[in-house]
């Protein structure tokens, strides 16, 4: 690779560092140059609508920007929902309240600001969840709906720019999880676990990427990576695409009828 481009990358690099940000949880910034969750084995939109009905009164905990949530077109009047990141908050009470749904600002999924027996239904993708406080705000034959990151995502990808970095969240394993849901005193009525690929089409997406997901990415920075970077542009001259791989896990539990 000659001076000019190496030189030419690092500035296009360095630029997609410096403009890394998000607004709720919106990619759209790279949409096109990456790929991911395309093939995961459930619709985690269609396992909700196989449980929801609009009488029901359901909680989105950690709702980001509330993007997801607005697109089930679950009634307001019998919709909450909770957000902690400072900026999605702001969001929230922008786009949620005027609505009507009960948005609460909340960062911490063992003590959720509503009453006990609350809900029939609660939903968290990607977020902080605590099954004996989901089991405390869940009604008789309340169900919760978790897809979730594993602990082994996008590992691949982290150890080809920082290989020292270890898995932050180990314990987020589907038989470790699920094992907490029945002792919290649910029954699973739906467990599945997916690792699949991601693929970025330019070396700048997954810059923007890395700095956004800083928790499995700690301490990446342009420079600090460049020649790691180097050898994973070299990957995408040959083959098109750079390739790690996603872990995610759904978890589907309901409380029993018999329970107050």
């Amino acid at each position: 690779m000659n001076t000019d481009r190496i030189d030419r990358l690092k500035k296009e690099w360095m630029a997609e560092e410096e403009i890394a940000h998000i607004h709720g949880w919106d990619f759209s910034h790279i949409h096109g140059r990456y790929e991911e969750e395309d093939d995961l084995p459930w619709d985690y939109r269609q396992v909700i609508d196989e449980s929801r009905v609009d009488s029901m009164k359901l909680l989105d905990f950690d709702t980001g920007g509330g993007e997801f949530l607005l697109s089930l077109g679950h009634p307001y009047a019998n919709t909450a929902a909770t957000e902690g990141y400072s900026p999605n908050v702001e969001l929230c009470k922008k786009e949620l309240l005027p609505l009507g749904i009960d948005f609460k600002e909340c960062d911490d999924a063992s003590f959720i600001p509503f009453d006990n027996s609350s809900f029939d239904m609660i939903i968290n993708r990607h977020g902080d969840f605590d099954p004996v406080e989901n089991f405390r705000l869940l009604r008789p034959n309340g169900i919760f709906i978790t897809e979730q990151v594993g602990s082994e995502n996008d590992r691949d990808l982290v150890k080809m720019v920082l290989p020292d970095v270890p898995a932050p969240f180990p314990e987020l394993k589907l038989s470790i999880q699920k094992r907490r849901f029945e002792e919290s005193g649910f029954e699973i009525v739906r467990a599945d676990e997916s690792f699949r690929p991601i693929r970025f089409y330019d070396v700048g997406a997954f810059v923007w990427f890395a700095h956004i997901i800083d928790w499995e990415f700690p301490g990446f920075s342009v420079d600090k990576c460049f020649d790691k970077l180097l050898e994973m542009q070299e990957e995408i001259d040959k083959r098109g695409f750079v390739e790690g791989t996603i872990h995610r896990y759904l978890i589907v539990a309901k409380k029993d009828s018999l329970c107050i």
